[in-house]
């Protein structure tokens, strides 16, 4: 196969976007994503051994930049928990033809880590932040973190030049009375603020389609108080559909996988920590990449591996979804492939 092959998928999807997973561990228990009740003491987490190194991820990364990947999202987990990430981040970051680099983090190791981060090559942080409330956050978080250490990152990272976003799942019932306090904050700091409807990821958070708070009612909630005017998507299969403030550059930017489902230009693979490519976040299998590259195959044994999978996806759960809200399939978990 030669280089820079453009490959597409069954629904002419090209493959422009990777996410990797660093590792599985999170030091949050939230309960749409890493529930405490199952991700418990004695729950059997990735060995070191299972883990891609940072050769073996950097190397892969590089094969997909030839098969038409150009931005670079790093998940976890928590992927601040990964020793020595911003290594890897600059690793990455010598590859010619990654454009972007993003990393996606709860937030509460970043104020420690941001400088070397944005050293090491990291242009985007989104930090996951549910509620500004002190009682309810602790509660989501399942540990009882507090708000002001994020919040703390949050300016360190901006501060050390970085682009930020902060990720907001809103789940009727528990959160959803923080949408305008959460919009009014990060509008006067000037931090893009993205509200994500509450999703059945996973086999264990307990999703029911009551709980969502449809985007369009935030949307509708905000402009109420604070008008906001529509703004046409950066590039061909941004996830979140974004507002202007009237008046200002601040944006906010919703993700509705439940209720406007955008599978139609999904251009993301993911790939776990422990080397398994996924084609859909809601995929029940994905196919392993770590044996044969721990066997030997070569850079072009590997692309085209690589290629036949992408060019065989045909995925379009959340489309799926909307027609019949309950489907049986065994999805991996959020923790485990990184959102």
């Amino acid at each position: 196969m030669t280089q820079n092959t453009t490959v597409k998928d069954q629904l002419q999807r090209p493959l422009r976007d990777l996410r990797i997973s660093v590792t599985d561990r999170c030091n949050f228990r939230c309960s749409y994503c890493m529930p405490a009740e199952i991700f418990g003491a004695g729950y059997a987490f990735l060995g070191h051994e299972k883990l891609l190194t940072f050769e073996e991820l950097t190397r892969l990364t590089s094969i997909f930049t030839q098969l038409g990947v150009e931005k670079i999202r790093i998940t976890g987990g928590e992927p601040l928990l990964r020793r020595d990430i911003p290594k890897l981040v600059s690793m990455i970051n010598e590859i010619d033809r990654v454009k972007d680099i993003a990393l996606t983090t709860n937030g509460s190791l970043l104020s420690k880590l941001a400088g070397n981060l944005h050293k090491s090559g990291l242009h985007r942080v989104t930090v996951s932040l549910d509620s500004l409330d002190n009682d309810r956050f602790a509660t989501m978080n399942g540990v009882g973190y507090q708000v002001k250490p994020i919040l703390e990152g949050i300016e360190a990272a901006s501060k050390a030049g970085m682009s930020v976003k902060i990720n907001m799942v809103v789940k009727k019932g528990t959160n959803d009375s923080d949408i305008i306090p959460m919009a009014h904050y990060f509008k006067e700091k000037g931090h893009t603020l993205r509200f994500i409807e509450y999703m059945d990821v996973g086999n264990s958070n307990g999703w029911k389609l009551d709980q969502v708070v449809p985007n369009q009612f935030i949307v509708d909630q905000i402009h109420a108080v604070m008008p906001l005017e529509p703004i046409e998507p950066n590039y061909y299969g941004e996830v979140a559909s974004r507002y202007r403030y009237v008046g200002t550059d601040t944006e906010i930017g919703l993700i509705s996988s439940v209720t406007q489902a955008f599978c139609s230009s999904c251009t993301r693979a993911r790939l776990s920590a422990e080397g398994r490519l996924f084609t859909c976040l809601f995929a029940s299998q994905g196919t392993d990449l770590r044996t044969p590259l721990r066997e030997g195959f070569s850079d072009e044994q590997l692309m085209d591996l690589i290629s036949k999978v992408w060019s065989k996806r045909d995925d379009h759960y959340s489309e799926e979804r909307l027609s019949n809200t309950i489907i049986h399939v065994n999805k991996p978990e959020m923790s485990y492939l990184g959102g």
